[in-house]
């Protein structure tokens, strides 16, 4: 299969079948035009929407009422005749018009699950009954009809349902339809029948057909689900309620696993099928940048109107971020990214429980300026100078050979919370310079640091559970310290919790050799809270393991974002420099609308070798550079939006 194209867009088209006049305002050429303006060189047009309707003829569905012509083949000649990929979708987990003529078929989340038809929403359909067939013949259908590059399927994912026909298959097999593990390992089957029926249908036709199953998520752990497609789509829109921070953390783990992936945000203001909304250019400017800086492709969403005719500001906007996007390519391609650090995914190994564990994590890292990868158990640790075990990570025989050989190599381990305990009892399996004795009385407690601080030594608030813990070797860095009772009913002090009292505390944090422990739920508290004393913290016992080891450092504001990459056919490393000012408008928005530029940011690269130029891309102006003691050291005089750091040897 060839690779994934750099600039794409997803033009969704969920269209009522009360609106009348489909296409009537197609126009080829125009549809080419907005296509050229906006730098586009991939668009996945639709078959059939969530309303259940196609956009071309059919036989095995129904045509739209208000369509009277292919658009779909209109849509993909038009690309064919300019060199422009065309992958088509389909709704597989939404179909209104099938679920109002088969409501037996709807998918039940839960025994109580009520359909409201008077509500004007898409509804779930099972994926498990009669439906799976009459999907399976609309994509035969599809793949006869026009050979397209790629079927991409939406809202489909491992779902609990207690609709009558998994109600009998769960009883078939035995399961236990009041016990949800067992439900959702009703909903694995499911699932996994899905995707082997869908992949029949595509590849009865042909072999190269690109195929992506989009459920909103990548579970962080699950590579089988993963590698049922071909490549990963990571949807992830800022203004929808993502955040700036997510896509990060979704790639840091995507580029672990050996597939190509594409970051998925979108020209509307605040989320999907937003008629009217859109983003300030310099926002999409920015997540274009941040999705080629994590070694990502880029789609961005848009919603066609009824019409047909596509919206010329779009395309502009698009276009903006595009343009300079192509001229970055030269730089992005077959590249593999460079990571001191890896964030053991607590999603990945607690089953997506606490997963606000690796939020904090990763927040931490990309604030710090640290190069990271998030893994899963499967990965390889020695590629790390460092592992984080995030709270939650209770460990197995298998792991914990696995992470005594990793810290015998010289690995380094950062481990907080309940991380480091055996999985079916409270002792610790890692040798981590502590014993534990349980969870804290007290909640919250108190944080005292015995190290030299921003603030200086004093009581830091902390709300994520404590755990009570005795230091038997290393160096014991804070302390946990608790308030003078829980806040009750009979006992409560002020607004919101009693303050530190003057005595009873216990070792916080305790540095070893290899290992740094961490007596609360570190990240969990980073993730919901966002002091500054945490981040601190972390950081601070980062510098203490691996400081002297990192592979770079820059002078970026926390919210500034650096990754380094190889090109190896290229012989150079490009390192990512990224900024831009987030703010929250209306109910907790995250948007970006003014530049900031940033100036004479100063870069430090540990290298093997001295490189023979530095420049900057894709304007090629070579920088001035010192190499000393294995050590690059140069000057990026500017920093506006996304700069590239070209660190040649050839």
């Amino acid at each position: 299969m060839k690779e994934l194209a750099f600039r794409q867009v997803h033009l969704d088209f969920h269209t009522s079948e009360k609106i009348p006049d489909i296409g009537s305002r197609f126009d080829k050429a125009q549809f080419q035009e907005a296509l050229r303006v906006g730098h586009v060189n991939s668009i996945t047009v639709f078959s059939k929407c969530h309303h259940g309707y196609t956009y071309h003829p059919t036989e095995a569905g129904v045509m739209h009422p208000g369509l009277s012509f292919d658009l779909l083949g209109a849509q993909l000649e038009a690309c064919r005749e300019i060199g422009v990929n065309a992958p088509v979708y389909l709704s597989a987990g939404h179909d209104e018009r099938y679920t109002r003529l088969h409501p037996e078929e709807l998918l039940k989340l839960h025994p109580d699950t009520g359909h409201d038809f008077l509500k004007p929403a898409f509804r779930h359909v099972c994926l498990g009954g009669p439906y799976l067939e009459v999907l399976a013949a609309q994509v035969e259908e599809v793949m006869q009809r026009y050979h397209p590059s790629g079927i991409f399927f939406d809202i489909c994912s491992v779902m609990p349902c207690y609709c009558n026909n998994c109600l009998a298959k769960m009883e078939a097999a035995g399961l236990d339809p009041t016990d949800i593990y067992d439900v959702l390992k009703q909903g694995e089957i499911t699932y996994a029948n899905f995707t082997r029926r869908m992949e029949k249908a595509v590849r009865r036709l042909d072999k190269d057909t690109t195929i992506f199953y989009n459920g909103g998520h990548i579970l962080r752990g699950r590579r089988d689900m993963a590698h049922r497609n071909t490549h990963l789509e990571l949807e992830s829109l800022p203004t929808g309620g993502w955040g700036y921070d997510h896509f990060p953390l979704s790639a840091a783990y995507a580029r672990t696993i050996d597939m190509e992936y594409l970051g998925m945000t979108g020209k509307f203001h605040k989320g999907w099928g937003e008629f009217g909304g859109f983003k300030h250019p310099n926002a999409l400017r920015y997540e274009v940048a941040l999705s080629a800086a994590q070694g990502a492709k880029c789609s961005i969403g848009d919603q066609m109107h009824p019409s047909g005719e596509m919206d010329m500001a779009t395309y502009r906007l698009i276009g903006q971020a595009y343009a300079e996007l192509e001229q970055k390519e030269p730089w992005l391609t077959d590249s593999r990214g460079v990571a001191d650090i890896a964030i053991l995914s607590s999603e990945s190994v607690t089953a997506g429980h606490n997963a606000i564990a690796d939020t904090g994590a990763a927040r931490i890292l990309l604030e710090g300026k640290y190069l990271f990868d998030v893994v899963d158990t499967q990965a390889t640790f020695s590629a790390y100078k460092l592992l984080i075990l995030p709270d939650v990570i209770r460990v197995d025989e298998s792991l914990c050979g696995r992470l005594q050989a990793y810290v015998a190599a010289g690995g380094k381990l950062l481990v907080s919370g309940r991380s480091g305990l055996w999985a079916e009892r409270d002792s610790f399996a890692l040798d981590l310079g502590v014993t534990y004795e349980g969870e804290h009385e007290h909640n919250p407690t108190y944080y005292r640091p015995l190290f030299d601080t921003l603030n200086g030594t004093t009581n830091y608030v902390q709300y994520a559970p404590a755990y009570t813990v005795k230091a038997v070797k290393g160096e014991v860095l804070a302390q946990v310290v608790p308030p003078y009772f829980n806040r009750t009913y009979a006992h409560f002090c002020s607004h919101h919790h009693a303050p530190a009292a003057p005595d009873g505390w216990r070792d916080g944090v305790v540095l070893t050799e290899n290992t740094a422990y961490i007596a609360w739920d570190i990240f969990e508290e980073y993730g919901k809270v966002g002091a500054y004393h945490v981040k601190e913290l972390v950081c601070y016992l980062i510098e203490q393991l691996v400081g002297e080891e990192k592979t770079l450092t820059v002078g970026l504001p926390d919210r500034g974002v650096v990754t380094l990459r190889e090109q190896p056919a290229h012989n150079r490393y490009i390192a990512h420099l990224l900024f831009a000012h987030t703010t929250l408008r209306g109910e907790r928005v995250e948007v970006i609308e003014d530049v900031v530029p940033l100036y004479h940011v100063p870069l430090a690269v540990r290298l093997p070798e001295k490189p023979t130029k530095v420049y900057l891309a894709p304007t090629g102006e070579k920088i001035p550079f010192t190499y000393e003691s294995g050590i690059l050291r140069t000057e990026i005089e500017q920093v506006y939006i996304h700069q590239m750091v070209i660190i040649d040897f050839h």
